[in-house]
């Protein structure tokens, strides 16, 4: 391999103090990496200043121009060459690192703008005039007077242009415009009670690209009507608000019910203290919060925001902000997860509506529904079946010994009910029921595997999971940092059926294994629960292979697809259904039922 020319000349090199100029094109490589960085950091700044009132416009995806205009407190005439100096800010006076209370503290955004690109700040506090002042390429102009009603209009023009290297990494104007929409769309989330406007001026057409007005009333309210805005109403009728505290930490948003997953990750917004944040900890927190409800090819949908003491998190960790450190991450992980599980749980056997809505349009197009995973292997019903009696089936319900047909009474009084009275079960598979003011289709496998489940997780957290100890433990050398990670945890691995202790130097015995699983690979499993921790910074790869066994368990202990039930076995199962968490679903996260209202049936004969 050739040595690295490293461009340093033979002699010995002096140490010498970078001009200004280059040390603010340096800093703009970490704060500004493309024109939605720009828009986040100048968007900020006008959220900071009190803005109610922000308006974005951008052409060619921010290269060409971006301009944003707020009516916040504005900058004085005198501070304007101060604001475009490294480390000048009004957020903090620096004397607490910790309390962070606003979006941005570093003082590196706008002098770092004007390293790369032509800025213009014009500013106009009140009960004084508006002043304008310029910097193109580190090059500071002098103040002079303008015209402004108030507020600020930052305008950034030819970004990169003193860089022109870093144009070369641009992606296509239309990626990022898209940058550019997601960006202020997550600003938008984090303050519902600012309005924001974002237009393209490309090429002298104007497109208004996104408009949220202000929103007004209480805080969930006026959360879920943004939501409506930016999402679409169907993210807003499907989604469950999420209210939990534990200690100092507050976790509130909404949580998608999980039939209304996404085949990728795009529905997914965490806030923090109202700052947008990619944190891999609480992706990971809220993929396991799902985990039990949907299959691995879908991702949940949710805004999230947690509310702590800045004191408890450490947003100084990159010049983006993107990035977060908690002082203690297992309780704020700890928080989410079972906060969206508790709120899952309280969504009962509810889906989502839009389940209902795939189904009228399958019905007018012919197209097949939505597929929420790989369908599971058909049952094949004997041949035997079509001239033999239905049999009697043990569903584990309480159920009357008659079969006969429910009193017309009885009937009308579950009517009422949410899932209806049943009233037919078609190709031995698919419950008809007849609710007040529609109807309700019911796969019984599904809607049976999962009630199952239900049963099974809790017995099985009355009872704990039943571990099998192994004749001879063995023995999994570890690196000593890996060893280290595994024996912090080992009293939670042991609540689960799984016992390590330390076996001498960085070397691990696991004693005992989860008697569901069977027999186990230790080492493997020991080094997928290390490869989680260290992605994830928690595990749930021993509890998801648990309740993966309990699933199947389920599988051959519900009723199969096939199976005539009578009457009251199929009003059983609605009505177990109606009491039951998360029935809205099977064990893989399709819907198990549909429910099709009155007035939309009727628009299907053209009876309305």
């Amino acid at each position: 391999m050739p040595p690295l020319d490293r461009n340093i000349s033979a002699e010995r090199p002096h140490i010498r103090q970078l001009d200004e100029a280059a040390i603010n094109r340096i800093a703009a490589g970490e704060v500004v990496e493309r024109p939605a960085s720009a828009v986040k950091e100048l968007a900020e700044n006008a959220l900071d200043a009190g803005a109610g009132r922000v308006e974005i416009t951008i052409a060619d995806g921010g290269k060409s121009l971006i301009r944003v205009t707020d009516d916040g407190w504005g900058i004085a005439a005198d501070e304007l060459p101060l604001a475009l100096s490294r480390h000048a800010t009004s957020k903090i006076d620096g004397t607490d690192l910790l309390n962070i209370q606003s979006f941005g503290f570093r003082g590196e955004a706008l002098p770092s703008l004007g390293a790369v690109g032509r800025l213009r700040l014009t500013s106009r506090v009140a009960g004084a005039d508006a002043a304008e002042i310029l910097v193109e390429g580190s090059r500071l102009g002098p103040v002079r007077p303008a015209a402004l009603n108030r507020g600020t209009v930052a305008e950034l023009r030819d970004l990169f242009y003193a860089t022109p290297a870093r144009l070369k990494f641009m992606r296509t104007d239309r990626a990022e415009t898209q940058a550019v929409t997601d960006v202020v769309r997550r600003l938008a989330m984090a303050e519902p009670f600012v309005s924001f406007t974002l237009t393209d001026v490309t090429g002298g057409d104007t497109k208004v690209l996104l408009r949220a007005d202000a929103e007004q009333g209480e805080l969930f309210d006026a959360l879920k009507a943004r939501l409506a805005v930016l999402l679409g109403r169907d993210f807003a009728d499907n989604a469950l608000p999420v209210e939990a505290t534990r200690d100092e930490v507050r976790l509130t948003g909404y949580a998608a019910l999980p039939t209304y997953s996404r085949g990728a990750a795009v529905e997914q917004f965490i806030f923090v203290n109202g700052r947008p944040v990619r944190d891999k900890l609480l992706l990971g927190a809220l993929r396991a919060a799902y985990m039990d409800v949907l299959s691995r090819d879908r991702h949940p949908a949710a805004v999230l925001f947690l509310t702590l003491p800045p004191e408890l998190v450490d947003v100084n960790v990159h010049p983006a902000k993107s990035e977060v450190r908690f002082r203690d991450p297992g309780l704020v992980r700890g928080l989410l997860v079972t906060g969206i599980r508790h709120v899952l749980a309280q969504g009962g056997h509810r889906a989502s509506s839009t389940v209902a809505d795939a189904t009228l349009g399958a019905f007018r197009s012919g197209d097949a529904p939505r597929i929420y995973q790989a369908q599971p292997q058909a049952f094949a019903r004997p041949s035997a079946w079509a001239a033999a009696p239905a049999p009697v089936l043990d569903m584990g319900f309480a159920e009357a010994s008659a079969r006969v047909e429910p009193a017309p009474e009885v009937l009308q009084e579950a009517e009422g009910l949410p899932l209806g009275a049943a009233r037919a079960q078609l190709h031995e598979n698919y419950i008809i029921a007849q609710t007040e003011n529609g109807m309700v289709i019911v796969d019984q496998h599904a809607a049976h595997e999962r009630l199952v489940y239900e049963r099974l997780k809790r017995q099985m957290a009355a009872n704990g999971v039943p571990s099998q100890a192994l004749l001879i433990p063995e023995i999994v050398d570890l690196s000593s940092g890996d060893a280290a990670r595994l024996l912090e945890i080992a009293d939670e691995l042991a609540g689960i059926g799984l016992v390590i202790e330390p076996f001498g130097g960085a070397a691990v015995a696991i004693r005992e294994t989860p008697a569901v699983l069977g027999e186990v690979d230790g080492a493997a499993l020991l080094r997928d629960i290390l490869d989680e921790l260290a992605d994830q910074g928690a595990s749930t790869l021993l509890k998801a292979r648990i309740d993966a066994i309990l699933s199947r368990m389920a599988c051959h202990g519900s009723v199969r697809s096939g199976r005539r039930l009578r009457a009251e076995e199929m009003n059983a199962l609605l009505r177990e259904m109606e009491a039951t968490p998360n029935s809205g679903q099977c064990n893989h996260g399709r819907p198990t039922y549909v429910e099709l209202r009155l007035a939309d049936i009727e628009r299907l004969f053209g009876r309305r």
